[in-house]
């Protein structure tokens, strides 16, 4: 049966990495819900979060694959009950009826970003449900743009990456006097 899956892939920072590890899901025709890319806490280490519905089976066979792809150093999948999320969305709305929307923002959470005569730009942080819900009650004041940027995402149970990196290079070293031994012999 299938169901949200978060991955949290950790590369490289190489041009054209992110082409070939959305194919690895076009290739399964799998649907990216939510794709962020950004650094990761270690310098020069880059960390993808993407958001896909899929089996268990699939989201392993997805994971698999990605990690054969050379830049990358990790990659997993979670259930919603191992992630903290959110989003950030950004609204510019009409002050044609601003008085009437001022209790709303108030109530709302959101931080407001710019005012000017024409409109007002605010932000709101939280789940996708919070920003779509948010959204809809601003929908009859005139909402002029909205954007809304992918699921960003940190895990419960995951060992420090600096943990994994350091495993990785224990496996490639290891890896090196196998082949260096068979060389030999």
């Amino acid at each position: 049966m299938e169901k949200k899956y978060t991955l949290v892939v950790f590369t490289e920072d190489k041009v054209g990495l992110l082409n070939r590890i959305t194919i690895v899901f076009t290739r399964r025709h799998i649907n990216i819900d939510s794709l962020t890319t950004s650094e990761s806490e270690i310098h020069g280490i880059f960390r993808y979060t993407i958001v896909a519905k899929a089996t268990p089976e699939m989201m392993k066979k997805v994971v698999d694959q990605i990690e054969k792809l050379t830049e990358v150093l990790r990659a997993f999948y979670y259930e919603a009950q191992d992630v903290v999320t959110q989003e950030l969305a950004l609204y510019k709305i009409s002050t044609a009826n601003i008085t009437p929307m001022e209790s709303l923002i108030r109530e709302s959470s959101v931080r407001i970003l710019d005012i000017e005569k024409e409109f007002i730009i605010i932000e709101k942080t939280g789940s996708r449900q919070e920003v779509l819900t948010l959204f809809e009650q601003l929908k009859p004041y005139g909402i002029l743009q909205f954007a809304c940027s992918g699921q960003v995402a940190v895990t419960k149970p995951m060992k420090e990456l600096e943990t994994y990196l350091k495993e990785l290079n224990q496996a490639v070293e290891a890896s090196n006097k196998i082949r260096s031994w068979k060389l030999k012999n």
